[in-house]
């Protein structure tokens, strides 16, 4: 994980966006949001953050096939210590098999 989140920054998520979806508003917290097709407006006092995604073709490993889910992040109105108190509890929330 990073420990400093610049204002734009791009991640691969090995996951659906059904389950995405499903993870996001626990990961978000008290933050209102709202969803626009495959993009995801939550306002993040004193900021807001808009997420994207798009599903990518599937990593293969030997017999195993893993879900990629391409997800853009792009903070405004955030400084650096607040993109990383938000995005602390939204890695937490995120993270599978774990945490």
């Amino acid at each position: 994980m990073q420990s400093r989140y610049e204002e734009r920054f791009e991640r691969d998520m090995g996951c659906t966006e059904a389950e995405w979806l499903g993870w996001l508003p626990a990961a978000v917290g008290a933050c209102t949001w709202h969803r626009e097709g495959a993009h995801a407006v939550i306002e993040v006092p004193p900021g807001r953050l808009v997420l994207s995604w798009a599903q990518q073709p599937p990593r293969v490993i030997a017999l195993m096939r893993m879900p990629v889910l391409r997800v853009n992040f792009a903070f405004s109105g955030l400084d650096a210590e607040q993109r990383y108190a938000f995005m602390k509890r939204f890695d937490l929330y995120m993270q599978r098999g774990g945490g």
